[in-house]
């Protein structure tokens, strides 16, 4: 089976919301048969590791295996919150697009045909 490398946004769509200093970003395959393979290389260490630039301390993922998707809960991500923060993008919406910058290697033949 030849894998290849592609950024998540190729394999999977994710939504971003926030509770005050913590962001929330689910993650869907579009192939529901891409979720073992999502859930072996989208780690907590990798997500938190992509977020460590803007102050993350902890990353915890929950496995939604019935609906084949993972929700990120990841702390101090916001720069102090909605409230707290200058930040251009207070709420975290635009953190779903980094997650999906990540890479990850998938089954050629799973690729979304275009």
């Amino acid at each position: 089976m030849e894998l290849i490398e592609v950024p998540l946004h190729a394999v999977a769509h994710s939504r971003a919301g926030d509770k005050g200093n913590r962001a929330n970003l689910s993650l869907m395959p579009y192939d529901p048969a891409l979720w073992p393979a999502l859930a072996e290389q989208v780690t907590e260490a990798r997500v938190l590791a992509l977020f460590a630039h803007r102050g993350a301390t902890r990353c915890t993922r929950y496995d939604l295996p019935l609906i084949h998707a993972f929700n990120f809960i990841i702390d101090d991500a916001l720069e102090g919150g909605v409230n707290g923060s200058l930040n251009l993008d207070g709420h975290g919406k635009s953190l779903s697009f980094r997650l999906l910058s990540l890479t990850v290697k998938v089954p050629a033949d799973k690729l979304p045909r275009t």
